[in-house]
């Protein structure tokens, strides 16, 4: 069928492909990370709750500064300067620091509380200078936030529009942003630092493409090489990249299809079809050309290929397809989605490797003797004899080392440590590593926790008691030492104090029952923003009160201890009736972390059942008993050995490294396969 209606294939194929060329050209690429945690899992129904109640909390970019002349006028303008360019960039909701930051001030004659900038105009004199940064100090609402006076750092927090992360125009806006800062950073020669969610998120992404890139480009060339080296043709080349180039397209419009957006997991799948798809080529290629050196006859030899080689290959994508689906049944999105299209194109790359390759092989002249000179390479014969001579020769000798090889491995995987890092797999040297490092240096982190009390009834937040609960909690929060100083409703109620005396910092204090009657007629404001800035700390109710915090990224253990062993068992110290009031720790860091975790379990349970249903494939391949077995132990071992390199050398367990397990795994079935059906049809013959 493929030889006499090879034109007609090749037709279908080809238009298939320039349709689903015309779907990739409309590939976005997701910045959502919260599709890593299941959407039922409680911790995720709550920040979706969370986030109905009081919007984002995974959109502030930070720019960092550390040097004395930021103080000096001159440079102090220049950063007035960079703050309002930034504040007024596209994109942007606000940009909070030194020069932006306001402060509440006494109306007598309304009875009500005026919001003002500190810093009205841009100071004209050192003096003037000197005397808006007293000012500015006075208001204890921003103290340890934006200004560090120990080591002269300050920070821009730049509040980024949510929709524009989650679209293709967030490289744009954050982007301008650089461009802003470098522009402050050549005038000035002052230092500037970056971090935040969308900025981490950016850089990943955008470091992510182009290693793939790098990487798709290396791969491309090294096997091109190797396959020159070997078939001395360069048809052979050409056609194998063809079947890679044609099975990427198809991938690339899968994902446009299925609706999907490319992740950090599908982006992969480009380096997997490459795994995939040469063997299929290769194999092709060396049974047509082991075929036509036999008896001469290219049609024969061709048909030949796709009767013997399309089988096998047909069992070892089937399989590979068999262990990516398995994927799909897991209940986190962004793996079903990556199961779903690598199980399919699994399945396509048979189809295509059939198609194309038997096809041109029938345009194209015999081969030549050159071309066949790779079968009788004296190295790699020598190789094989020798491979050959110890297997049969010294069995017992090979049981001994694997077994030696498989306890060190086992030995190894104990040491094997479960941690991931907001940051995981950018270098050590990488900019956003060190600038981290900065704001941990400075600000104590820049990554958001979340704190929600839930006060127990409408208006709790007017109680006493429940005030002096939450000051509890707000020192406890800012004694922790990878924790930044909470922003809460109580900076709020503290400035508010401070304002009603005349602005003197040392009334910033929660007030007593009696001020509190006073301040009530004041708590009105002439600024809607301001308004807006109670709202996204206290819901309309005045039950659920928000704490938030930044915390370094501390990885999964840390956190976990941070959470869990200290801020949880002091929120219970503090509320200690759960009945009435609760407690619920959130935030974009805690869901991303624990998303990782979600990410290694599923993958290893998935694992477990791709084995399984393998195993079964085996069995249907492989009727005896004992060559189902032999076709398990093989398939076992490159994964306790790649256990085991990773705790021998101190490889941490994370998403992006245990894909290895899977790859491998994928590999050796494939070699089993090749091997075992090969047996079968030689003790036919």
């Amino acid at each position: 069928f493929i030889i006499k209606y090879r034109l007609i294939l090749l037709v279908v194929t080809g238009s298939i492909t320039a349709f689903m060329g015309y779907k990739a050209s409309k590939i976005e690429i997701t910045y959502d990370f919260l599709k890593v945690v299941p959407q039922d899992d409680e911790d995720m129904i709550y920040f979706k709750e969370f986030y109905k109640m009081f919007g984002e909390d995974g959109n502030i970019m930070v720019i960092g500064v550390q040097d004395p002349k930021l103080f000096k006028l001159e440079t102090f303008n220049k950063f007035y300067d960079l703050c309002y360019a930034i504040q007024k960039s596209e994109g942007v909701n606000d940009a909070i620091s030194l020069p932006t930051i306001k402060m509440l001030t006494k109306d007598t004659l309304n009875s009500k509380l005026d919001v003002k900038s500190v810093f009205t105009r841009k100071p004209t004199t050192q003096h003037e200078l000197d005397s808006m940064m007293q000012l500015a100090n006075d208001q204890l609402f921003y103290k340890g936030l934006i200004v560090n006076p120990n080591t002269n750092a300050a920070l821009i927090a730049v509040s980024i529009d949510s929709k524009q992360l989650n679209s293709n125009n967030r490289q744009k806006v954050v982007s301008n942003i650089l461009d802003l800062s470098a522009k402050f950073k050549n005038e000035t020669n002052v230092e500037t630092h970056f971090a935040g969610l969308p900025y981490v998120r950016t850089i990943m992404v955008r470091d992510v493409q182009a290693e793939f890139k790098l990487f798709l480009f290396l791969s491309i060339l090294v096997t091109s090489l190797i396959l020159y080296f070997f078939f001395r043709n360069l048809y052979a080349v050409f056609f194998t990249f063809l079947v890679i180039i044609v099975t990427v397209v198809w991938t690339m419009g899968t994902i446009v299809l299925l609706g999907y957006k490319v992740t950090l997991l599908t982006g992969m799948l480009p380096a997997l079809i490459i795994v995939i798809g040469i063997p299929n080529c290769i194999y092709m290629y060396n049974k047509y050309h082991q075929e036509y050196r036999k008896h001469g006859n290219k049609i024969k030899a061709i048909s030949r290929i796709v009767e013997k080689i399309g089988f096998l290959t047909f069992m070892t994508n089937m399989n590979t397809a068999v262990g990516f689906l398995v994927l799909y049944f897991t209940n986190i999105i962004i793996i079903k989605e990556f199961g779903l299209v690598a199980g399919l194109i699994s399945a396509a790359t048979f189809v295509i490797t059939l198609v194309v390759v038997p096809t041109l092989l029938c345009y194209l002249p015999a081969p030549s003797d050159k071309q066949l000179k790779h079968l009788d390479l004296r190295f790699l014969r020598r190789v094989n004899n020798m491979i050959q001579y110890v297997v049969l020769r010294y069995r017992s000798v090979v049981y001994i080392i694997t077994t030696l090889l498989i306890a060190i491995s086992i030995a190894g995987m104990y040491r094997i440590q479960v941690i991931s890092y907001m940051v995981d797999d950018l270098p050590k040297s990488s900019g956003v590593k060190t600038d981290l490092a900065f704001f941990e240096q400075h600000f104590k982190g820049v990554m958001p926790l979340e704190i929600v009390v839930d006060l127990g009834k409408k208006n709790g937040l007017r109680i006493p008691a429940n005030m002096k609960k939450l000051n509890e909690l707000e020192t406890y929060l800012k004694s922790l030492n990878n924790v930044s100083p909470p922003l809460s409703v109580l900076n709020i109620i503290k400035g508010a104090k401070q304002a009603y005396y005349s602005g003197l910092p040392e009334f910033y204090e929660i007030p007593s029952k009696q001020e509190m009657v006073s301040l009530s007629s004041f708590m009105r404001t002439n600024d809607k923003s301001e308004d807006k800035l109670m709202r996204s700390f206290v819901d309309s109710t005045g039950r659920y009160v928000r704490f938030t915090c930044k915390v370094a990224d501390m990885g999964t253990d840390k956190m976990a201890e941070l959470v869990e062993k200290n801020i949880r068992p002091k929120t219970r110290e503090i509320f200690p009736d759960s009945t009435t009031q609760k407690v619920h720790i959130t935030g974009t860091t805690l869901l991303f972390l624990k998303g990782n975790q979600y990410l290694i379990d599923d993958l290893s349970e998935s694992l477990i059942w791709a084995f399984a249903l393998i195993s079964l494939m085996m069995a249907f391949i492989f009727t005896n008993p004992k060559i189902i077995l032999i076709s398990l132990i093989p398939n076992m071992i490159p994964i306790i050995m790649t256990a085991g390199i990773m705790g021998l050398f101190n490889i941490p367990l994370k998403p992006s490294t245990a894909l290895i397990f899977g790859i491998s795994f994928g590999i050796s079935i494939d070699s089993t396969i090749h091997y075992l059906s090969k047996f079968k049809q030689e003790l036919k013959n």
